[in-house]
């Protein structure tokens, strides 16, 4: 009973910790290829095997609901503690290398989500490609705004050179 409450404790803890939580069944997957992702996700998510009945109760617990119906079978969760789209998307193109891994839904911003939309969220681009391109936004409407003070005076400075020599070839 000890190591029930333990078991459940911490998973409350890993999904109060994590920005989101992504669900999967792997049956049918070897030691070996649920070693390959975890390694492929490692960065960004904890990968754990559960048991579906201490994961509803520490879900419960920390209140997030609508994972019930797909805690059903051989389950393992990404506790995701970085960029959730880059897990979904290496979740996405390990299923598509291993078929027998499902993704069957998740929990993201206070909402659960399903199967598919945890395929849109793997669409997304990542954090540092939409910090990469605002950085490209912000850096052309600077350049911009810099060019828009800089012309009148190039201008001026154009006007005033041509009066300076129109007056020199007059005397």
């Amino acid at each position: 009973m000890a190591r029930k409450d333990a078991a459940v404790a911490e998973l409350t803890k890993n999904f109060e910790d994590s920005t989101a939580v992504l669900l999967t069944e792997y049956r049918g997957l070897t030691v070996a290829e649920l070693k390959e992702l975890r390694k492929s996700i490692r960065d960004d998510a904890n990968y754990a095997v559960v048991k579906n009945t201490l994961t509803k109760i520490a879900a419960e617990k920390a209140g997030i609901t609508g994972l019930d119906d797909e805690l059903a079978g051989p389950s393992a969760i990404a506790f995701v503690h970085g960029d959730p789209v880059a897990v979904a998307k290496g979740l996405r193109a390990f299923a598509k290398a291993h078929p027998l891994l499902v993704i069957k839904g998740g929990y993201f911003d206070g909402a659960a989500l399903t199967a598919a939309e945890v395929g849109k969220l793997a669409d997304l681009e990542s954090r540092e490609v939409l910090l990469a391109k605002l950085a490209g936004a912000m850096k052309a409407s600077l350049f911009g705004a810099a060019y828009l003070f800089t012309a009148p005076l190039s201008k001026t400075v154009r006007t005033v050179e041509a009066l300076r020599e129109k007056q020199e070839s007059a005397a």
